[in-house]
């Protein structure tokens, strides 16, 4: 006579492998901690674990979307925070042009920042304004959340020490806040939040006006100042936009980064 047979717990099971599988999305996608996100950005948020952000107000935002298989494309367009932290930005000179997807900060979810910033269609973001004096004397729209008002304010006093020929190539700025969406992908640009400034037009090179290899006139001395003060550049992407600073300080913090 047959044994009776163990009832399955497959409650306990399907746990298990939500678990198993958020587990190994993490570990794949992942090149910041989530930790980061709460260093960078310390008004905002009050902690961070395995599953979720947590916001001062109490409202918790997950971390993933459930969704592991994304392609490139997509993570573009509707990103979750894991996406968001999954490409490390490379601080110094570049030593090479980025690879065709090496779009360190590309991948934005669109909530983390609307509740962060302001929803600029619905007019939040737009109180929280404030005209800064630009190198060259034309002043740009930014946000004063995070501080990023201030921050530029010290990047223009620190521009405006460097050589007259290097000078030169950090204005006239194309503009600092502008409510719309990112050309390529129709996701929120960084601009719509006023958290971002274009430098020299006029020296600019953009991936969709050229439509060939990689191409910057953008010298290391300016780059590394934004850097310093928390903000990436659009010239080490693949998807070059060498006049595209966006501030983004959870990519700055070494210790964050997973092992």
């Amino acid at each position: 006579m047959n044994a009776p047979k163990a009832p399955k717990r497959i409650g306990a099971s399907v746990s298990f492998v939500f678990v198993a599988v958020f587990a190994s999305q993490l570990a794949h996608a992942q090149a910041i901690s989530p930790q980061a996100l709460v260093r960078a950005y310390p008004d905002h948020l009050a902690g961070a674990d395995e599953a979720s952000v947590q916001w001062r107000d109490g409202t918790k935002q997950p971390l993933s979307d459930g969704r592991a298989d994304k392609s490139f494309d997509e993570k573009l367009r509707r990103a979750s925070l894991l996406d968001q932290l999954s490409l490390p930005y490379k601080t110094g000179p570049l030593a090479q042009p980025p690879g065709p997807n090496d779009d360190p900060g590309r991948f934005r979810n669109a909530a983390f920042f609307d509740k962060m910033y302001g929803d600029c269609d619905k007019g939040e973001t737009q109180k929280r304004l404030v005209d800064v004096p630009w190198v060259g004397g034309k002043a740009v729209r930014v946000t004063k959340v995070n501080g990023v008002a201030d921050k530029l304010r010290a990047i223009r006093q620190e521009l405006e020490q460097l050589p007259p020929p290097v000078k030169r190539l950090t204005f006239p700025s194309a503009g600092a806040f502008n409510c719309r969406v990112v050309k390529d992908t129709g996701a929120r640009s960084m601009h719509a939040y006023g958290a971002a400034i274009d430098i020299s037009i006029v020296q600019a090179d953009y991936w969709l006006w050229r439509k060939g290899a990689y191409r910057n006139r953008i010298p290391y001395e300016i780059v590394e100042i934004f850097e310093r003060h928390g903000f990436i550049w659009g010239g080490k992407w693949g998807h070059f936009d060498t006049m595209h600073f966006e501030y983004r300080p959870e990519f700055f913090a070494a210790k964050d980064k997973a092992n």
